[in-house]
């Protein structure tokens, strides 16, 4: 196996555990639409569903197309970053890392979808009245990584400097 999927696979199993253990406990502990604060004008753990992508995107009620729109993207995504970790340098460890961390959210997110059709989001951080749309650990992961990839390109596209 190769170095890079030996780091990756790893990593991304440990956010399907991470995220689907939280979102086990949000759905076992919490009441559908409820909301419990955490720190008072900035963080509450709420129990939402989505239908959509991160951030509330595209949730709408015709889940139907929106289940198998979602499910082809993250087969698709899948297959991407396998081919991109089987193309990775084992040195560049940011950008096995950030492909690792999406893989890990993705598949956090398909298996709610797969269940039920609907992603659990539980992260609600706001300020006075503004809210930015609830999201989960698989989320986090996703974005994590998103930026670890732009960040491994960016020292990729960089020209090494020569003294």
């Amino acid at each position: 196996m190769r170095s890079s999927f030996k780091i990756a696979i790893p990593l991304a199993v440990l956010v399907v555990v991470l995220d689907q253990a939280a979102k086990l406990w949000i759905v076992g502990n919490m009441t559908l639409y409820t909301t419990r604060q955490v720190i008072p004008g900035f963080f509450n753990i709420v129990y939402v569903l989505n239908r959509g992508a991160a951030f509330g995107f595209l949730n709408r009620n015709d889940i139907q197309w929106q289940t198998y729109f979602f499910f082809a993207a993250t087969a698709l995504a899948v297959l991407i970053i396998f081919h991109l970790l089987r193309m990775a340098s084992p040195d560049n460890k940011l950008l096995i890392l950030g492909l690792g961390s999406i893989l890990g959210g993705a598949v956090g997110n398909l298996i709610d979808r797969i269940k039920t059709g609907e992603v659990v989001d539980f992260l609600d951080f706001y300020y006075k009245s503004y809210h930015w749309p609830a999201f989960n650990v698989a989320d986090i992961a996703i974005f994590l990584g998103s930026l670890a990839l732009l960040a491994a390109f960016y020292r990729m596209r960089r020209p090494s400097s020569r003294k």
